[in-house]
């Protein structure tokens, strides 16, 4: 729950009064009381008009508007209006511009055009930060604040001269010595020893057809990661001694440059941006795995979905429109998944621009429109059930471990095969875990897995040696496991574990991997069960395990493809191929029973996700029926929606319920 929101969902969405004439303000919040508005992002791109040269700064129409806020109940998320420098800022100081790893410098005219590393930027930023802290702390509308935005959305890796002389720094607090550098590199590997700090440059461009040193690469990804968080922690650290509200920036969903699980650590709340992919089959499910990753994130506390979208995007190839009712089902996925609101970007559409195309709150048809009806429904219907607030979404007993180091890792060059995917892996497993409503956490390799009935290990490449003790001690403590292939098969430092893959828990496994049979594109091998794999299969060798399918086909015709040992009281298995999604289906039926998993509620038809949230002795159980038929939904309660009761829910097609009940 938000403090400062009176027990209220947020709903609302980022607000840019500047760029529309002060006559439409008073507009706008009539416009937001209509619609049952709570809360609304000020200034997120406003730096250019709060300070139009350096260090002067102008307050007077932010003040304005936050005043018509205030006195119409509407609460602030106050952002610091720092993700994109003005034109003055870059003609001041041109070095901060964006270097790319050919040596090209990026024209302003964008957004973020700004290297991460520049000690210019992180003053000017943090000072603007602070000026907003002194105005509008003590404010009683400013309820959150706002670092920044989406960071390294557009600038997640900056090579210039700046860059490199602080990824030396950051390397020298790494390692310590030169030594310990080159042995973690492996620079005897084509003449690469360094003998001086200064001999170090980012990983730029290299000659032509071949690979830079993968070492120095994972290094690079988790260096630019702490740049970035270090520039969101110096804008915290200018106002925290003087605001007394919770602080957070927004993510991006599984955004693969920044290691979320390091900047949770930082956030008072987690918040994050999610766009649906209007030609992705499965963005329902892709929705899902994002809500269930922030409230991971968050150690399970409730989160903000700060963004999404009413309707169409403007970024993607083809920018599908949303189907009635699909974005009142979209906000209840997210506020079912633990998000205590639905914002949205943004509140009017824009009539010039670059996003002038987005879809908002108010469309630019206007009030009478598709759009601001169902605005005006779901701002009903979210205050119907506003004593969701605070409540918690039940622990899952299902985990799926996530590094972000180990996809950086996996998706480096000259590995066996480029179609091997860590990410897609990850969502296959969780999406045949959706389809069958069962509750998913995230965990963060080397996570103590105690209490988790079920782990699922998809695709980790590396894993260091706490992620390894974490598996054995859950494993040995009669907890089941998944294992995907290419797991396993470095170390932090991106070395190989040598013995047999997957060295380190080859043994709890009961499966050794002698050697990698990546498939050529497109081709499938046909298995003796579950039907067959993609991608990838392998010269395995069972050792006290079980058998589960075997290669049928080509030069592993006849060896396992998918193994099982038993422990006492749980299982470890293997899969050494991208199983077809009809296979996956059929093993992670059998993992379930073995390990004692149920749904959130059995017996659904496809298409039917629900979700329970709990409190207090209270118990809220989320349906969002994705299908096309009516389904009765067996939950003793009430649906707050409705105002319906009895043992039974009939949600119609399209429909969502909220049904209260006992916890």
């Amino acid at each position: 729950m938000i403090p400062g929101l009176g027990g209220r969902l947020a709903f609302g969405g980022d607000y840019n009064p500047e760029q529309w004439p002060e006559e439409t303000w008073d507009e706008d919040v009539a416009l937001m009381r209509e619609a049952g508005v709570t809360m609304v992002t000020l200034g997120v791109f406003s730096w250019g008009l709060l300070e139009p040269s350096e260090g002067v700064y102008e307050f007077g129409w932010l003040d304005r508007i936050v005043e018509k806020l205030a006195a119409a109940g509407i609460a602030i998320d106050m952002a610091t209006a720092t993700a994109s420098p003005p034109a003055w800022f870059t003609h001041a100081y041109p070095h901060t511009r964006l270097v790319d790893d050919h040596g090209v410098v990026r024209s302003f005219g964008a957004r973020q055009n700004y290297c991460p590393s520049s000690p210019e930027y992180r003053r000017a930023a943090a000072a603007l930060a602070l000026q907003l802290a002194q105005r509008y702390a003590d404010h009683p509308a400013v309820v959150l604040w706002h670092v920044n935005n989406e960071y390294g959305c557009h600038n997640w890796h900056c090579f210039c001269d700046v860059s490199a002389a602080a990824f030396r720094q950051w390397l020298e607090v790494r390692y310590g010595t030169l030594d310990a550098l080159n042995e973690s590199w492996g620079t005897a590997f084509w003449s690469q020893h360094y003998t001086d700090w200064q001999q170090i440059d980012p990983p730029r461009a290299v000659a032509y057809n071949t690979f830079a040193n993968p070492g120095h690469q994972l290094d690079w990804w988790r260096f630019s990661s702490d740049e970035l968080l270090d520039c969101y922690r110096a804008e915290v650290e200018a106002i925290r001694p003087i605001v007394t509200q919770p602080i957070t920036t927004n993510f991006m969903n599984f955004f693969k440059p920044l290691d979320y699980w390091q900047w949770a650590r930082e956030v008072d709340v987690v918040a994050n941006d999610h766009y649906l992919r209007g030609e992705d089959p499965a963005n329902l499910q892709d929705l899902a795995m994002s809500a269930d990753l922030m409230r991971s994130l968050g150690g399970g506390r409730p989160w903000l979905i700060m963004e999404h979208s009413t309707s169409a995007v403007n970024w993607q190839p083809r920018n599908l429109a949303k189907t009635p009712g699909q974005m009142r089902r979209n906000s209840f996925q997210h506020v079912a998944r633990g998000s205590d609101g639905a914002m949205f970007f943004q509140w009017r559409a824009s009539r010039a621009g670059a996003e002038k195309f987005h879809s908002a709150l108010v469309p630019h048809a206007g009030r009478d429109s598709k759009v601001w009806r169902e605005v005006v429904e779901l701002g009903s219907d979210l205050a119907r059930v506003a004593e969701v607030a605070g409540t918690v979404v039940e622990p899952a007993s299902v985990a799926i471990m996530f590094g972000w180091p180990s996809w950086w890792a996996a998706t480096l060059d000259s590995h066996p095969s480029v179609d091997a995917d860590p990410l897609r892996e990850t969502r296959a497993w969780h999406q045949a875990l959706w389809e069958r409503n069962v509750a998913i956490d995230f965990v963060e390799p080397g996570t103590d897995l105690t209490g988790r009935k079920l782990a699922v290990v998809p695709m980790q490449y590396l894993l260091d040696d706490a992620a390894l003790a974490s598996l054995h001690a859950y494993v040995e403590g009669g907890g089941s496991v998944v294992v995907t292939y290419f797991s396993g098969i470095v170390d932090e430092r991106d070395h190989i574990r040598l013995g047999g893959y997957p060295a380190g828990i080859s043994d709890l496994l009961g499966a050794r991997v002698e050697e990698f049979f990546p498939l050529p594109e497109g081709e499938a091998v046909a298995l003796s069960t579950l039907g067959s794999g993609r991608v990838w299969s392998e010269w395995i060798s069972a050792d006290g395990s079980e058998v589960v399918a075997s290669f049928s086909a080509g030069p592993l015709a006849g060896r396992p493809a998918v193994t099982c040992k038993p422990t006492a009281g749980g299982a470890a298995w293997y899969v050494g191929t991208e199983l077809s999604d009809a296979g996956r289906a059929a093993l992670l039926d059998r993992v379930l029973a073995g390990a004692g998993v149920e749904p959130v509620v059995g017996g659904l038809p496809s298409g039917v996700e629900v979700v329970r949230r709990r409190g207090d002795g209270v118990g809220f159980l989320f349906v969002m029926n994705h299908g096309d038929e009516a389904v009765d939904v067996p939950y003793e309660g009430t649906d707050l929606l409705t105002g319906t009761a009895g043992p039974v829910t009939k949600v119609p097609a399209g429909g969502v319920a909220v049904i209260r009940g006992t916890a």
